[in-house]
């Protein structure tokens, strides 16, 4: 059974710092697809951070680029994001996902079957 929770959300001030973790179970980090999302109420789930290939090969959407970056510690299954230079527009529920083995990878939320509940995140 495939388990993942973030934690790490909270509220924090424009120009400050997060770090949110996901804690993953049922299910190797270590050369599979994992990812960053997040969503507003009423708006799409956007990808913000992909790692592919054993967290060799990352990838990031433009709003977040250079402001945010994805990790993962294979010892302890875990995936993290740290947010940096937070904006107002960074406000979400951020959730992170896991992709089967074999799938491709990426932003595109279609390849991912497992999702953690979220981490509410405000700037203000």
């Amino acid at each position: 059974h495939v388990q993942l929770v973030e934690s790490g959300g909270g509220s924090v001030q424009a120009g400050g710092s997060l770090r949110l973790s996901c804690a993953v179970s049922g299910y190797s980090v270590g050369s599979t697809c994992k990812a960053w999302f997040r969503q507003v109420p009423g708006k799409v789930r956007e990808g913000v951070a992909a790692a592919c290939n054993g967290g060799r090969d990352t990838y990031y959407s433009d709003p977040v680029k250079d402001r945010f970056t994805i990790s993962q510690d294979n010892a302890n299954n875990a995936l993290y994001l740290q947010l940096d230079s937070l904006k107002h527009d960074d406000t979400a529920v951020y959730y992170c996902a896991a992709a089967p083995v074999g799938a491709g990878c990426g932003l595109n939320k279609d390849y991912f079957t497992h999702w953690g509940r979220g981490t509410q995140v405000t700037v203000s």
